[in-house]
């Protein structure tokens, strides 16, 4: 047989070596390698036939799964202590997927209203076009089992509410939800499994943007969703069906944060808790919001249900002289930087009004307690003293 062409040659050079030389090495890579590979080769159709039937495992095709996504999988079902979970490629892939796999045209969610803006919009306004009926209702104050309808087929909440920081009491809506017949969907993307664990509390089904504290470092973006097995499985259809997974390279990203989710999250909460603090005792704040404070009406649920007293990194505060002083202190933050996201190791701030809650109207940010002059901050990672020091200058131009 004649030599093969050079193009053919180093097309197909290397295929199978590395692979083989893994698979009988003693020595593994110590890092789990980048699965850059958006498909999958067999040298037979029965191959592919067991594979697809369960009988034998292998990866077809990265939209369905890849080694990245699985390892990193793996890492946050072990975080929540759950059967399962799904990596997708954005927050609102994740949690919009995970609520289309619950509801159909008929059916009923039953929400809060204190909500991330996209979620908020999507519920509101996308899910009465596809002949979804919502109805949003403070947890606390109102009586939910009252709301709840014989077409009602989830209730949304968040652990930690984006951007005024309640606690839900979730072992209590969980009950309720149960009671009729509903499942519990719960955001946990402001407090993570080293904060709260709804999961352990009753919630059937938990959603995230892995793109903020599950990250941690401002460099993906990306979602998630965990749950015992029957429910990831049944959302596991939807999610190759609609093809929303993670990337490889933003999996590996995602796993190597992970393995530093505790120590961040012990951090972030430490340092939030002196801001917070701080805040409290300034003239220039009218309000702050954190369920640590002792003054929080939040306080003692976090004690009963947050692991060892940690409330998180994020806090939302009144700035004095409403939208003026709000902007006034924005620009006078020096290294602490205005950005519509959250959750990196440096401190930042947001605007809920401007970003994150455009969603709303101005009635309705006032009805759920959203003012001009609240920002919402992200407290990072730095020696804290030195950022309390930037707050202090900043606000002494308010």
């Amino acid at each position: 047989m004649k030599e093969k062409g050079m193009m053919t040659r180093l097309t197909h050079a290397g295929e199978n070596a590395m692979a083989k030389k893994i698979a009988h090495s003693v020595s593994v890579p110590k890092v789990v390698p980048i699965y850059m590979s958006s498909v999958f080769s067999f040298d037979d159709v029965e191959s592919l036939d067991a594979v697809y039937a369960g009988q034998a495992d292998g990866y077809i095709y990265s939209r369905n799964g890849n080694p990245g996504t699985d390892c990193v999988e793996e890492v946050l079902a072990t975080a929540e202590g759950c059967d399962g979970a799904l990596v997708f490629a954005s927050g609102m892939a994740a949690i919009i997927t995970t609520l289309l796999s619950q509801v159909q045209k008929g059916d009923h969610i039953l929400s809060s209203p204190v909500l991330y803006g996209g979620v908020y919009e999507f519920l509101k306004y996308e899910c009465p076009r596809f002949g979804i009926e919502v109805t949003f209702a403070n947890f606390e104050k109102e009586d939910i089992a009252s709301l709840i309808r014989p077409n009602t087929k989830v209730l949304y909440t968040e652990t930690i509410s984006n951007p005024l920081m309640e606690v839900e009491d979730l072992p209590k809506v969980a009950k309720i939800a149960h009671e009729h017949g509903c499942k519990l969907i719960v955001d946990n993307t402001f407090a993570t499994a080293a904060v709260a664990r709804p999961l352990d509390m009753g919630a059937d089904i938990v959603v995230y943007s892995a793109t903020k504290y599950l990250g941690g470092h401002s460099d993906i973006v990306g979602g998630a969703v965990c749950a015992n097995k029957e429910n990831i499985d049944h959302i596991r259809h939807y999610f190759t069906l609609y093809g929303g997974i993670m990337g490889p390279f933003d999996a590996w990203l995602l796993t190597r944060s992970m393995r530093t989710l505790e120590m961040r999250m012990e951090r972030h909460s430490a340092n939030a808790m002196k801001v917070a603090e701080f805040f409290e005792k300034h003239p220039k704040i009218e309000r702050v919001y954190y369920p640590g404070l002792e003054s929080s009406p939040y306080k003692k649920r976090t004690q009963e249900l947050f692991i060892e007293g940690r409330c998180g990194g994020m806090l939302s505060a009144d700035i004095a002289g409403g939208e003026k002083g709000a902007s006034t202190f924005i620009r006078e933050c020096q290294t602490v930087k205005f950005v519509p996201s959250l959750a990196g190791v440096s401190t930042t701030i947001s605007y809920p009004a401007k970003t994150s809650h455009r969603a709303y109207t101005p009635e309705e940010m006032k009805a759920v307690g959203i003012s001009m002059g609240q920002l919402r901050f992200s407290i990072g990672l730095e020696n804290i003293d030195d950022v309390l020091e930037e707050f202090d200058n900043a606000l002494k131009k308010v």
